[in-house]
């Protein structure tokens, strides 16, 4: 048995948790759980199981190349924003930030995943990445604003020009 703590962020035994779910020995309770078992499979580099839990009509677009390139990050934790199931639709949606750090750099991987249930098991059915807010660090000026440098001018007729 495996006691190490499971990568998912659970704070179970790798064993209690997505291992079952990755080996095919359980089936994922919910969506949340099933996007747990494939961060798991990052983790662990079971390449084969980001392949079968998705949906049958995605496994064609499956690249076994670059899930194994990715899975070979360093993956740092999970973190669940916002998880939903529709039991009577057979649906589901998680919201998740995966960290992980490749070449030295620390990145995160902001999602939502739907989700669909068929024959009791649960697929992924599609992956929407969040790309996050650009910051924008100078401040912005009107063409008709104030100057900022101070010459109680419009921007336009001073430092604009």
């Amino acid at each position: 048995m495996n006691d190490e703590i499971c990568p998912c962020g659970s704070e179970k035994n790798y064993s209690e948790c997505c291992e079952p779910i990755i080996k095919k020995t359980a089936l994922a309770a919910n969506p949340e759980a099933l996007m747990r078992s494939r961060y798991s499979a990052y983790a662990k580099g079971e390449v084969f199981w980001l392949r079968d839990s998705l949906e049958e009509s995605q496994r064609k677009d499956f690249d076994e190349k670059g899930a194994r390139q990715w899975s070979s990050a360093q993956w740092l934790g999970l973190s669940i924003v916002k998880s939903e199931t529709d039991e009577e639709k057979n649906t589901g949606r998680v919201e998740f930030i995966a960290k992980y750090k490749q070449s030295g750099v620390v990145r995160e991987h902001h999602e939502i995943s739907e989700f669909v249930r068929k024959n009791k098991k649960w697929h992924l059915t599609e992956g929407r990445m969040i790309r996050p807010e650009p910051v924008r660090k100078e401040q912005t000026v009107g063409r008709n604003d104030p100057c900022p440098c101070g010459s109680g001018k419009k921007y336009k007729k001073c430092c604009g020009m």
